[in-house]
């Protein structure tokens, strides 16, 4: 796997939205964060493709690609951040020169949500160590939420260094607004309960790759999100994937689940990591997302970790797409070695 450098003071970081930008109502927010990463020591520049968003997206497809390919590869930066995800960034995947991209030194990417598209085809295609995690966004200076708050913190250390990241110990449902309240840290009011499925064995371990099963389940088996690729690429430590569900209905999360079932992908992984979906109703339907879950997994050979601190009902964890992990879930704990 290839590390991008550690972020150090002076470390130059873009800020473009490759998917949807950021409207004039949180505007305020934004200049908040970006305010946060100048804090730690970096030099920050901001793209053109930004401070707008119109039908979900910041600029044109043309736009947002050619940007973010100004800014990968430019070695002056050591990361190329999104502010948040969004709908489209699907839009872009075929305009980017890989070719190109694996002459440039690797980059930071990092986020949650539509970041994942992107953040799963440079890990698959390049093999850059790409990084789920808080969005950028979520990152206010004041935010006390440990997950949150080191998710920096993390992206500064060197290759070769372990960390270990616990369950945390609450959840947030509903958050107030950006644009009511630029300053809004995290509503923490649910208990967090890690679950388990599958085989139900407590601990199992590989190579990290995932991210929103929106947009995951249209890329499995693409050249964007090449699942057998990766398991040769990553034998012997094999897989660990990982998955968060934001508007699928219980139904059709089902089919989702079965759809990776038939395709052979569960048979790859060592274990499933799945995230809170932000789901919270039945949708009009007679099963919960819960029981979809089951319904596909409990029959499995691998573990499936549910419930787990990914996903749009922060915290979240710093997932590393490529690192050595080991996930154990009588300590609600996540293990990483960056090798």
């Amino acid at each position: 796997m290839k590390y991008p450098l550690p972020l150090i003071k002076g470390s130059k970081i873009a800020v473009t939205a490759f998917s949807s930008g950021v409207p004039a109502s949180l505007h305020k927010r934004l200049c908040i964060v970006i305010e946060n990463l100048k804090e730690y020591g970096f030099k920050v520049v901001e793209g053109e493709c930004l401070y707008e968003n119109n039908c979900h997206v910041s600029a044109s497809a043309e736009q947002r690609a050619a940007e973010f390919m100004t800014f990968l590869c430019d070695d002056t930066f050591d990361a190329v951040v999104p502010p948040w995800g969004g709908e489209f960034a699907m839009d872009i995947l075929p305009l980017l020169d890989y070719e190109k991209l694996r002459t440039v030194k690797p980059k930071w990417v990092f986020g949650y949500s539509d970041v994942s598209t992107i953040s799963t085809a440079l890990t698959t295609k390049l093999d850059w160590v790409t990084v789920h995690s808080s969005n950028l966004m979520d990152l206010h200076p004041s935010e006390s939420e440990i997950l949150t708050a080191n998710t920096i913190k993390w992206l500064m250390l060197p290759v070769g260094a372990h960390f270990e990241q616990c369950s945390s110990t609450y959840y947030q449902i509903d958050g107030s607004s950006f644009s009511k309240d630029p300053n809004f840290t995290f509503n923490r009011t649910e208990l967090t309960e890690w679950k388990l499925s599958g085989n139900e064995k407590n601990s199992f371990s590989g190579r990290l790759i995932g991210g929103c099963f929106d947009t995951m389940m249209h890329l499995v088996g693409t050249e964007y999100f090449d699942i057998d690729k990766l398991h040769r690429k990553f034998a012997p430590e094999g897989l660990i994937l990982y998955l968060e569900n934001v508007e699928m209905s219980p139904t059709v999360f089902k089919r989702a689940l079965q759809s990776l079932k038939y395709k052979g992908v569960f048979q790859l992984c060592n274990g499933l990591l799945i995230g809170r979906s932000s789901v919270l109703d039945r949708c009009g339907k007679d099963i919960t997302v819960q029981d979809a879950l089951l319904e596909v997994t409990e029959d499995l050979n691998i573990p499936v970790i549910y419930d787990a601190d990914i996903g749009h009902l922060p915290p979240n964890m710093t997932l590393f797409n490529g690192s050595y992990a080991e996930v154990d879930y009588n300590k609600g704990k996540l293990y990483q070695s960056l090798k």
